[in-house]
């Protein structure tokens, strides 16, 4: 059985792109990174991610597309 995760903590990170990543709580978060929301378990991180990461595309080209 694949234990992996399964007590750990997480936190939701977004870059300027508005791209969202699960990331290890208390691990360093990269450059171009930040956290958004709080510390919680994985499932909890995820399904945080899942509905607040509705247009996958990256703000960039979100903006360009309603330019046009």
């Amino acid at each position: 059985m694949n234990d992996e995760g399964s007590g750990q903590l997480f936190v939701a990170l977004v870059n300027d792109e508005g791209q969202y990543s699960l990331w290890p709580a208390g691990k360093a978060i990269p450059d171009g990174w930040r956290q958004e929301g709080s510390t919680t378990d994985r499932e909890t991180c995820l399904a945080y991610i899942e509905r607040v990461w509705t247009d996958m595309r990256p703000l960039s080209l979100r903006r360009a597309t309603e330019r046009s």
